[in-house]
This record gives structure tokens, sequence and C-alpha cells, in this order.
């Protein structure tokens, strides 16, 4: 009835921040600031939707744009405050990542989604640190939470793979992985944890295979072969582990009885 009212989309824009559909409101709240530049409830409503989907900088500017206009506004001043921590706690996450200290950066993602509740990319960072961290469940139900709300969300579908991968259930990781790169096809990390994935499996079943021919020889390097193709797969590395420590004792004790006949036929009464 009335398409030109700012306040109109920007009160829409506050009915949909209560109800959580942050994009939406921020299209709303984006549309009232172009039909009124000095809406000023306008421009929070942008910048707090920016922050709640993790885009610190299109928040701050959207705050000072605030300011601008309110100088004294301490509602813009706080939320200057607080887009400015979550592009520190990014920061030092990168850096977490970089260096391995996965600790770290679930600690920064924890603390960055406080102001930034709906980022499914800070979600999804935890949820792969929690899961080379090895806590799986907690993992898996950041990303089901994630897919819940976007069945096509190709990083999450990756974690869900990875905690699957890292608890030995190959075939299943492979299924999320595939998934995972329908829906991104150049998600990287999951099309390399998808050739680990097969890999692996190849390379575990050729062993398996070559060992109850009695080809351990073979098993054995097979076995080690597996081993390096990634050391964080601790569950099936420490099966791989296992399995190699039962041809070396097979291959063992076959050595051992043929020395025992050996000697026996030069008649010597010692090994």
């Amino acid at each position: 009835m009335c398409p030109k009212n700012a306040s109109y989309y920007g009160n829409r824009a506050a009915t949909l921040m209560m109800l959580s559909r942050h994009r939406e409101a921020l299209e709303d709240s984006q549309q009232a600031v172009r039909l009124d530049d000095t809406f000023m409830k306008g421009h929070l409503r942008e910048g707090k939707c920016h922050l709640s989907l993790g885009n610190a900088m299109a928040a701050s500017r959207c705050f000072h744009r605030v300011l601008e206009l309110e100088p004294d506004n301490s509602q813009a001043q706080q939320e200057v405050k607080n887009a400015d921590s979550v592009l520190e706690y990014e920061k030092m996450a990168e850096l977490g990542f970089e260096k391995h200290d996965f600790r770290m950066v679930v600690f920064c993602m924890d603390r960055a989604l406080e102001s930034a509740s709906a980022c499914h990319r800070f979600k999804v960072l935890k949820a792969e640190c929690l899961a080379m961290l090895g806590r799986y469940p907690e993992a898996q139900s950041v990303a089901s939470d994630i897919l819940r709300m976007d069945a096509t969300n190709g990083d999450a579908l990756y974690v869900r793979g990875l905690c699957l991968y890292y608890e030995d259930c190959i075939d299943k990781a492979v299924q999320f992985f595939v998934q995972a790169l329908r829906m991104a096809p150049d998600h990287e990390k999951a099309r390399l944890a998808c050739r680990n994935a097969k890999a692996l499996k190849a390379k575990k079943e050729d062993g398996n295979k070559a060992f109850k021919d009695g080809n351990y020889d073979a098993a054995y390097e097979l076995y080690s072969e597996a081993l390096t193709i990634d050391p964080n797969n601790i569950k099936t590395n420490a099966k791989l582990f296992c399995n190699r420590g039962t041809v070396g004792s097979k291959e063992t004790t076959f050595e051992v009885c043929e020395k025992f006949k050996k000697c026996r036929f030069l008649g010597v009464l010692t090994l």
C-alpha cells in the first residue's frame, strides 16, 4: 500500500530480526536506507544484521554512519566495539588454525559467535576444529544445526563427513564428501578428504587381502603405505598399526620356524 515508506521496511526488518531471519531483515533494512539515507534506525539495523551474519567490516561501516547522524548514539558506539572484537577474534582464529592450535580457534569462534550468532562460517570453523580435537559429537551437533537451517551448506556437509571419517566410518564419510562437492564443486577440503578416505579404504582392503593370502611382505608394505596417507586419522591408523603388528608377528613366527628347522637339520641345538 505504501512501498516508498522507509520506516515500514525498518519495522519489518526489526520483526524479522526477532524471528532470527537475519538475511531477510538485512534486505529490508538495506531497502529502508536506500529510500532514506538519513534513517538512523535503518542503518543501525543493517549493521546489526551484518554483524549477526559475521560480516563485521560491513557492520562497522553501518554503525559509523549512525554515529555520523547521531554522534552520541550509545548503542552504535557499543556495536562498533562489538564489531571490532569480532574482527580481532577472526584474525586470532586464522592464526590459530595455521598453527593447528584448534583449541584457540574454538575459543575465538565462541567469543565471536556471542555477537555473530547467525554466522554459519564461524560455526563451521568451530565444528571443523572440534573434529580435529576429536570432539566428534560436539562437531556433529554444530554441523547438524546448520544443515537443519540450510541443507545445501557444503561446509557443514564436509564437517559431518570429516567426523565420520575420523571415527573410521569411511563409506558414510565418502557419501557426505561427495554430497558436499555436489553443493560446492570447488570445495578443496572435501575433495582432499574424499581422496584420502578412498585411498585409505583401498590400501587397507588390499593389505587385508594380501594377509589372507599369506603374502605377509606385501601386506606389511600396503599397511605401511596406508599409514602415510593421513596421520590425523587416529582411529583408522590405530587399526592399521594393529594389522601391521599382526603381520610382523606372523613374519617373525615364520622366520623363527624356518630357522629352527634349518638348525635341526644342521644339528645345531640353539637358535
